[in-house]
């Protein structure tokens, strides 16, 4: 029997995957626990468009993020935060911080992409990633000054 996974099923397959099982297991459990249906012609073209129709959508969301990583390209943030006189930050700088400055030039990021390799506690330079998409990364400066 010829079945389209609806989720992943462990050691059997993949969501979207077209694989064959024995009858018994395909009819009295994949199927009716919504794991599976049935792989007849029409469900195959449906999967076909739907696959199609992702890969439109995952082509467009990278083009945009390499046209954010174009714009994060060389950028250096100037980030003014409360420290002593030693250069100490009070506290530390933050995801949400490095997002509020990145908005301030115009280039709207959601702060769970931000990624902060070193802990931010003097004043100084630092770099800090971003996440753009699973295969695009950007590196900023961040330049952290006493206020």
């Amino acid at each position: 029997m010829e079945i389209i996974l609806k989720e992943n099923v462990i050691n059997l397959g993949y969501k979207d995957d077209i694989i064959t099982v024995k009858d018994g297991y395909g009819r009295n459990f994949l199927i009716p626990t919504g794991k599976a249906i049935l792989a007849t012609s029409s469900a195959k073209k449906v999967l076909a468009e739907n696959l199609k129709q992702r890969a439109h959508k995952l082509a467009q969301l990278k083009v945009q993020a390499e046209e954010l990583a174009a714009k994060l390209e060389g950028l250096t943030l100037t980030l003014g935060v409360k420290a002593s006189s030693t250069g100490k930050i009070f506290g530390s700088v933050t995801t949400i911080q490095i997002a509020e400055a990145l908005e301030k030039q115009g280039i709207v990021v959601d702060k769970r992409i931000i990624a902060i390799k070193d802990v931010m506690k003097e004043v100084g330079t630092y770099k800090v990633s971003l996440k753009l998409h699973k295969e695009i990364s950007s590196e900023i400066t961040l330049e952290v000054v006493a206020e």
